[in-house]
């Protein structure tokens, strides 16, 4: 045992020929004879066991031994706070499993790291094919496929995140019980192999958008500090899911189709505020108290800061852009009753949604970005902390 060693369990030291476990004393692979004085000692003070060879000087108790050592229990929950520096300390760690994770991911597939560009790509194409084209989802949305396409890179990252977390503990049960570290390293390895891949899919994006020609300004700088605050939201998601699915495995099973549901109420393939103003009454902005709540659910914050920071006629078509103009806001909550076509409402009327006053403005969606992001990643922490010790158990 060295300095670093720690106790293999509560009370008790792990040394062949010395003690077999916890309430127990081997002499040389056998247990110690009955009415023995190693025996009697330990029946009449188990927690204060003597050994006079292995290095431990004659007399001394195990509890002053660990003590003077700086031993601890390996099966102990550490604090809170020495946990995340354990955790910190083995960044190099994450990276590096995050890196060979993603690399093997695709290594049997003959197209490689290019399937983590090609599978957003193809799910953008299946959307826009039912939903723009055949649905007309479109009506109201200035720039559809741009749209379309930042929505699911965007959507993408945490639904991935959450969806392999709820399988991590499991699927990695030898690692977990063959080598002592941290247990959260593997739900944030997970999420670092995500964010890797998002923004190898974002240089996609990028190119798309310019081919659209859409103009690089500084707002696209906006998108780091988004990115930052969805990955901790992604983070502390990944926690939660990751300690449930680590118990029950019906997590994984029923997940996907939670996860779908929340892609269809947080506005990627259809935008909250303008589509479906052509028809009289049903746009979301009729329905404010509805357009709030789906408004303000983090996966359409993440989404909508990213769209008005890299497409222009997003965030200029924004309520709350311009000063309130109450002609031009009925215009664009009702064209019909002014006789506006489709045609014209797509060129030009839906940036009237801009003089309306905004259900959630610009700088109410930083702040719900920011409190989803504390709120997600330390609750989540403190949850998945807090079952360190079972993890591999079973």
């Amino acid at each position: 045992m060295t300095n670093r060693g720690r106790l293999s369990a509560p009370g008790g030291l792990s040394k062949p020929g010395s003690l077999s476990g916890p309430g127990g004393l081997a002499d040389n692979g056998g247990p110690a004879g009955p009415g023995s004085a190693s025996a009697t000692a330990l029946a009449a003070e188990p927690a204060e066991v003597y050994l006079a060879d292995g290095g431990i000087p004659a007399g001394e108790r195990l509890s002053e031994y660990a003590a003077r050592h700086n031993l601890e229990p390996a099966s102990a929950r550490p604090p809170a706070l020495k946990y995340l520096r354990m955790l910190w300390q083995r960044r190099q760690f994450i990276t590096g499993f995050a890196t060979a994770s993603n690399v093997a991911m695709y290594s049997e597939a003959r197209l490689g790291q290019l399937w983590q560009v090609l599978t957003p790509l193809l799910n953008a194409a299946v959307y826009f094919l039912i939903f723009g084209v055949l649905l007309h989802v479109s009506r109201g949305v200035p720039d559809y496929i741009t749209f379309l396409v930042t929505g699911i890179f965007v959507f993408n990252f945490t639904q991935r995140a959450c969806i392999t977390s709820s399988v991590v503990m499991r699927d990695n049960l030898p690692l977990i019980r063959a080598l002592p570290f941290p247990r959260g390293c593997l739900p944030l390895g997970y999420v670092i192999i995500e964010l890797q891949q998002l923004l190898l899919s974002f240089t996609v994006l990028f190119v798309i958008i310019l081919a659209y020609g859409e103009p690089f300004t500084w707002y696209w700088f906006l998108i780091l500090p988004i990115l930052v605050l969805q990955t901790l939201f992604n983070v502390g998601c990944s926690f939660l899911l990751a300690r449930w699915g680590s118990g029950f495995d019906d997590v994984s099973q029923l997940l996907p189709f939670v996860i779908r549901t929340w892609m269809y109420a947080s506005g990627v393939i259809f935008s909250i505020t303008t589509s479906l103003a052509l028809v009289p009454g049903q746009s979301l902005y009729h329905h404010k108290h509805l357009a709030y709540l789906l408004q303000i659910n983090p996966a359409a914050v993440y989404i909508t800061l990213i769209r008005n920071s890299l497409l222009t006629a997003q965030r200029i078509s924004m309520p709350g852009y311009h000063p309130f103009n109450a002609v031009k806001c009925a215009m664009y909550g009702n064209p019909v009753k002014f006789h506006i076509t489709q045609a014209a409402f797509q060129n030009k009327v839906i940036y009237y949604s801009s003089y309306c006053h905004p259900i959630v403005g610009q700088s109410a969606l930083w702040g719900y970005a920011a409190l989803w992001a504390v709120v997600a990643a330390v609750a989540g922490f403190f949850f998945f902390w807090w079952a360190e010790t079972r993890y591999g158990r079973g």
